[in-house]
Parts: structure tokens; sequence; C-alpha cells
């Protein structure tokens, strides 16, 4: 990871952001005192490279150095009054959203295990009633051959059981 990169590419999408921010305070405030200077304003921000604050600002300079060097003190304005705060803000923002985002993570796992989990109750729960029900089966079938043990095997039509039963008689 490249640190040093990442710094530089933060600080450009901030002082662009920042720029933005200007751009927009400026056009509020020109709204309550000069509308048709508001306009004018508004229609260059929409027209110009709004963006890249540094091409922006040039541009506004060729154009009206009065309306560039207010956007300039408005930003470095914002700039003073945001960033003494930013960093903190930014470490909390993302231990906050982070620790969400794990929660949230752990909340859905723990329903998907849930849910297979019930699947498998009820699985389990159906094997035991087959189970049961041939468990049943069986204690009846045993029960009618010691009941009748030749009528048992005569109608059982297998020639191994019906040998052994012999045998054993």
């Amino acid at each position: 990871m490249d640190i040093k990169r990442s710094t530089k590419s933060t600080a450009n999408m901030l002082i662009n952001f920042l720029t933005f921010e200007a751009v927009k305070t400026i056009g509020e405030q020109l709204q309550e005192t000069d509308k048709l200077k508001a306009l004018w304003f508004n229609q260059f921000s929409t027209r110009e490279r709004l963006q890249n604050g540094e091409l922006y600002i040039k541009d506004l300079f060729a154009v009206n150095q009065e309306m560039a060097f207010r956007v300039m003190t408005v930003r470095e304005y914002l700039a003073n009054e945001i960033l003494e705060f930013l960093p903190e803000m930014t470490r909390t923002g993302i231990q906050q959203s982070n620790m969400q985002l794990r929660r949230q993570h752990f909340e859905h796992i723990m329903s998907v295990q849930a849910s297979e989990g019930y699947a498998e109750c009820e699985n389990l729960d159906s094997e035991l009633d087959t189970g049961v029900d041939e468990k049943s089966n069986l204690e009846s079938n045993l029960e009618v051959n010691l009941e009748h043990p030749l009528e048992a095997d005569v109608d059982s039509g297998v020639d191994g059981d019906r040998a052994t039963t012999q045998q054993n008689q």
C-alpha cells in the first residue's frame, strides 16, 4: 500500500470538495443579495469543470477575477473550520461504520445458520418420526410373529425365513 499516494489523492479530493462547497455557499449568498450575479455564477459553475477545483478557479479567473478570489477565500475559510475536526471525526466514523457492518454481517450469518439449523431439526424430526413409525411396525410384526409364528412364516413368503423358523422349532 502506498500511503503517500493515498494521502495525496485524499488531499486532492478534499480540496476539490471544499471548492465545490465554497461555490455552493457563494451561490446561496448571491441568491439572497444579487440574483443576476447568482444566475451567471450558477451557469458558469455548471458549465465549467467543477470536479477539478484548481481548473475551475483558473477558468473563473479568466472571466471574473473577483469571483475567483471569493471562491478561494471561502474555500480557505471552510478548510480552516473543518480540517481541525476532520481527523477525529473520520476515525470515529470509520470505526462506528466498521462495527455496524460487522454486527450486521454477524447477525446475517447467525440468522442463516439458525435457519439452516432449523431446517436440519425439521429433517431430524421427520427422520425420527419415520424411525418411530418403522420401530412401531417392527414391534407390531414381532408381536404378530410371537403370537402366531407359523402363520407369520407362511404369510411372509420368504423361503430363508421359513427354513430358519422351521429349524428353530
